[in-house]
């Protein structure tokens, strides 16, 4: 198949750690032909997709582990898939990509689906499932933001959607930040906090669930640096291995069939002591931790289902 990546700057990946790297690597081992592109030289064009980019090759070499060849715009509609792998924030020039790629369909297959993905935030998904996840409000107004702290005490405040760590604030009871921090947060953007009532387990780990095409394939905890109350491997988060739970297993249950029926083929939930705090849909990552834990090839089961899909 001719595959096609939409992702990130490729020279700056972590080659042992980079989910998409693996993607990738697995692709051209089955043979597929790669193409890789920066998410703006995605374009719509006189009724085309196209994108300008540069065909791939990978390799597992520390410092040497791409290879492109000679630059060219492309028509997206003459791939079999495209990945839609660049990491948020979700601003509007994400949501535009999901618009543009959506256009592709059903000739070729985008993962994850792109009309799913604009409308599954990964923090918004969540809500259909109140009884899975953690007491939550989702505000900008500061009075309502204080009385659900009044409520709950201890909390969590974050952007609605920021990603890998970043802006995340343990508020315990005696802070008195929550005023200043709203009036950064409101300062710059006009987007909603997410709230929610802390959860102690998270000093034990926070446990990033893999699910493919709806069924959970295995996990890892990612555990936080010593003064750290964020667990995310970006800001140094330790991932070790771990056993799924009956817990895990129930929430996987409920949420698998939503998910697999909206084109989400790849997705990481991430669960906390007993609850479901967010939904991944967008650029999950952990695919090469759980090989190393378990000898899961998270990378193949994801191809499986890709290439079941387009047969």
């Amino acid at each position: 198949m001719k595959i096609a990546f939409q992702m990130d700057p490729i020279g700056p990946i972590d080659i042992n750690a980079d989910s998409t790297f693996r993607l990738a690597e697995e692709a051209q081992a089955r043979g597929h032909e790669l193409f890789y592109y920066l998410p703006e030289r995605l374009a719509y064009d006189e009724g085309r997709i196209t994108a300008r980019g540069w065909p791939l090759t990978v390799q597992r070499v520390v410092g040497d582990h791409f290879h492109l060849g000679e630059e060219q715009t492309v028509d997206l509609g003459a791939f079999d898939v495209v990945w839609l792998r660049q990491d948020p924030p979700f601003d509007m020039f994400y949501i535009t990509t999901t618009h543009l790629l959506q256009r592709l369909s059903p000739k070729t297959l985008v993962v994850n689906d792109p009309f799913w993905v604009r409308n599954f935030p990964e923090k918004l998904l969540i809500l259909d499932f109140p009884d899975l996840m953690p007491p939550t409000t989702i505000a900008r107004d500061i009075e309502t933001i204080k009385a659900f702290r009044a409520r709950h005490g201890d909390v969590i405040l974050k952007p609605l959607y920021g990603n890998g760590g970043a802006g995340v604030f343990h508020l315990p009871e005696a802070d008195r930040n929550l005023a200043s921090l709203h009036e950064m947060f409101t300062g710059f953007s006009r987007e909603p906090l997410i709230v929610q009532k802390y959860l102690p387990a998270v000093s034990k780990g926070d446990k990033r669930v893999i699910l493919v095409d709806g069924v959970p394939i295995g996990a890892i905890n990612r555990v936080p640096a010593q003064g750290e109350t964020r667990s995310n491997m970006h800001v140094g988060g330790r991932a070790e291995k771990v056993e799924m739970t009956a817990r895990d297993r129930e929430i996987c249950d409920r949420i698998g069939p939503l998910l697999r029926d909206k084109g989400q083929v790849f997705v990481g939930i991430d669960v906390i002591g007993d609850y479901l705090t967010e939904i991944n849909v967008t650029s999950p990552t952990g695919l090469q931790e759980l090989e190393r834990f378990d000898g899961t090839n998270g990378a193949g089961l994801i191809w499986d289902a890709i290439e079941a899909r387009r047969a």
